[in-house]
Formats: C-alpha cells, structure tokens, sequence
C-alpha cells in the first residue's frame, strides 16, 4: 500500500518528483500573499493540488470529493483563486518551458496550431454562456486552443458553442501575443477566415490555412495541424473537460491549464499517464 500524507495514495496524486517542480512556484505564490486567513494556511498545498488533479481526472462534484483530500470549500477556494489571480497559468508556462528545453528547443515557441472543439454542457450551465455549434450540431460551449510544436498549450478560449472559429481565432491570437510574444506563424483550418489572418498579421503572425485532402474519407492527421487533434484527444482522459459543467468559462480554461500541468508533470518525470482502461 502506497501512502501518500497519511492516506492510500490516489493514482492522480503527485509524486515526490512531480511535486518538487511546482513547490518551488507556489512556495513564491505564498511569500507574496499577506498574511494568511481562511482557509490559507491551514491545508497542505500538495493535497490541495492532488485534489485539483483528482476531480479534473474523474468529473467528481466538488462536495464528492473524497473524505481524505482537503474538505471540497478549501479545494474550491484555492481552485477560484489561482483562477482569478493567474496562478494557474503561471504554473503552467513555467513547466511549458522546462519541457521545451527538455526537448531541446527554446523556452518560447515560434509557432502555434490553433483549432477549436465543442463540448455539450450540463443543464445547471447558464444559458445565456452557451449555444449551438451549427456545423456540429453540439449545444454547449466551443474551447479553442492554440499549442505549439510539442503539443504544449499556449493559449485557451472558452465561448458558447455558437461562437464562430472567427471570434475564438481572434481571441487566441491575442493571448498567444500575451504570453508567447516569440510567435510568429500560426496553422489554422478552413474554419479561421480572413479575420484572422488579417488580426494575426497586425500582431506579426502569419496564419496560414492548412486545408485536407478530400480524396481519402475518415479523419486524415494533416501536417503542422493534427497536433491540436493529438492534444484535445489527450485531454479527454481528465473526465472534468469531457462535458462543460462550469458556470463560468474562466473556470473551464483554468481546468484545462490544470489538466494540462497534470501531463506535463508526467512528461517531465518520465511518469506513464493512466488511462481509463485496465490493461
């Protein structure tokens, strides 16, 4: 039996190796914040990210968290404010560029694929953030993702399904000038128009359309694009981004980072992820 903070360890929960690449950035998240009241302080900050893992992983409602993790009002409330605060994210570039220069690349990418995939939501989610996705008939939310070259996420867009590839495209490409300035050529599919060529090339980013072939039926990997295709369908091993079940879209882009730093820590200590199946 594997013992992990007491308890039998989760098949989600950071090892000693996996843990030692985040303590040091949240060890420096904590010595700027103020002196600490609620919640803060009172919970190992590894349990609450192996908790963070555990529900991205399984879908769990956050009060179906189980009994040995963190009660779910502190996971949640560490969850709101690494959202709101970026913490998440800043997690998340971090470990970006040490699995580049694992690589051997440069810590920055040159350049993204962007692509877009609708996801059906709950009925508790707010009509009002959600639509149809009229070529794919999927009543939800669409998130859109710009990855690079290794299939690291550089940016994250969540809208109502009924948003056009147009508006999520645009959207990428400005948050991909925020925090990967290096870019400067982007991949797209037919459904990116002019829009977005034109506002990336405002940006310096030359989109290009990179078009299949119909002669072959089925799903084709084209190059340069079929890495978002490879990385959507990584994502769907985390349950929690299978369905859209937040309230609000900032919450579906923070557990999509979440996810995403949950691979990368596998990634960069040579841990096999898990998949659904017993094999």
């Amino acid at each position: 039996m594997v013992l992990v903070m007491g308890r039998k360890a989760y098949s989600t929960d950071l090892t000693d190796a996996q843990w030692a690449l985040i303590d040091p950035f949240l060890q420096a998240w904590k010595a700027k914040r103020p002196s600490p009241s609620g919640h803060e302080g009172r919970y190992d900050l590894r349990e609450i990210i192996n908790a963070l893992f555990y529900q991205n992983r399984t879908s769990c409602q956050w009060k179906l968290l189980p009994h040995d993790l963190p009660p779910y009002s502190a996971v949640y409330y560490y969850f709101a404010l690494w959202r709101d605060d970026g913490t998440d994210q800043v997690i998340h570039d971090l470990l970006r560029c040490q699995v580049r220069e694992k690589a051997g690349r440069t810590e920055d990418p040159s350049a993204v694929a962007l692509d877009t995939q609708s996801v059906r939501a709950a009925n508790h989610v707010p009509a009002a953030t959600t639509g149809k996705d009229a070529g794919k008939r999927v009543p939800g939310r669409k998130r859109g993702l710009a990855v690079d070259a290794l299939g690291l996420i550089i940016a994250v867009v969540v809208m109502a399904a009924s948003a056009t590839d147009n508006q999520i495209g645009v959207k990428l490409i400005d948050r991909v000038v925020a925090h990967a300035p290096t870019v400067t050529k982007a991949w797209v599919d037919a459904g990116f128009k002019d829009d977005v060529a034109i506002h990336g090339a405002v940006h310096g980013i030359d989109v290009e359309q990179v078009l299949r072939s119909d002669s072959r039926a089925g799903f084709v990997p084209i190059a340069k694009r079929w890495i978002v295709e490879q990385i959507n369908g990584t994502l769907m091993l985390h349950r929690r981004l299978v369905r859209e079940y937040e309230i609000r879209e900032a919450s579906s882009e923070s557990h999509t980072w979440w996810a995403s730093t949950a691979n990368m820590v596998r990634r960069l200590t040579g841990t096999a992820t898990a998949s659904w199946r017993d094999t």
